[in-house]
């Protein structure tokens, strides 16, 4: 054992721990939830992480989001959170794949490869389409329900789809995966009520080009990481059985 892991196999055990340096994980979408996801599962020792993000690091990720620094501004998401997660544990193979998951893109991966799906994008059709394939694929899947507009990370609960409640994008995926009788699946999800933020005086030139949406959504630094944490504990626990 590394003696970095020292600490974490006190508490789960050497047999768990192989189980994760042994584990391939693939995480979906690297903001504020799943760079975060991302660093506790490298922190944990999984052995395989592939991360999936076509975004750059912009200055306004700096407030919430692990892979956002001022040295990696500019940079692609998956690229800086892969070096992160190497400096962090270099015996973790990271790939890379600096895309977006779209319907369209879905046969560029093999979920069969993977122990487990970590689902941290924005989208509905995005999370709709990870959640059929992951099915289809017999592979464990976990999906972040909203995390904007909120302030108490205390409120966030793990929950099968149907048990939801309050959370507005659980709403429409609950809906639509019954249309598509996609099954049970695990979230997690808040039931804190979103907020209404301020925005900002320069609203148009904030919004990103060719949105449809009419207001930008307010976000915090102790909120996503929080459910990025709660997503990585449920991989982890599901995994090792502990």
């Amino acid at each position: 054992m590394d003696r970095w892991l020292q600490r974490t196999e006190m508490l789960i055990g050497h047999e768990a721990l192989e189980r994760l340096a042994t584990s391939s994980i693939i995480v979906f979408g690297l903001g504020g939830v799943g760079s975060a996801c991302t660093e506790a599962l490298a922190r944990a020792g999984v052995g395989t992480l592939h991360l999936v993000d076509d975004d750059c690091v912009g200055e306004t990720n700096l407030n919430r989001q692990l892979v956002a620094t001022r040295s990696s501004i500019g940079q692609a998401k998956a690229r800086a959170m892969a070096e992160r997660v190497a400096d962090i544990n270099p015996a973790c193979h990271v790939v890379a794949h600096q895309t977006f998951f779209l319907p369209e893109t879905a046969d560029a991966f093999d979920f069969t490869a993977f122990d487990y799906v970590v689902d941290c994008v924005d989208t509905v059709t995005a999370k709709l389409a990870l959640i059929r394939a992951a099915k289809e694929a017999a592979t464990p899947i976990i999906s972040s329900m909203g995390t904007a507009n909120k302030l108490d990370p205390t409120a966030f609960q793990v929950a099968d789809i149907e048990k939801t409640s309050i959370c507005p994008l659980a709403r429409i995926i609950r809906k639509e995966a019954r249309k598509r009788r996609l099954g049970h699946f695990k979230v997690v999800f808040s039931t804190e009520q979103a907020l209404s933020p301020e925005q900002p005086a320069d609203l148009a030139s904030e919004l990103r080009e060719g949105s449809s949406a009419r207001s930008l959504p307010g976000s915090i630094s102790f909120v996503p990481p929080v459910a990025g944490f709660i997503l990585a504990s449920e991989v982890i626990r599901d995994l090792t059985g502990i």
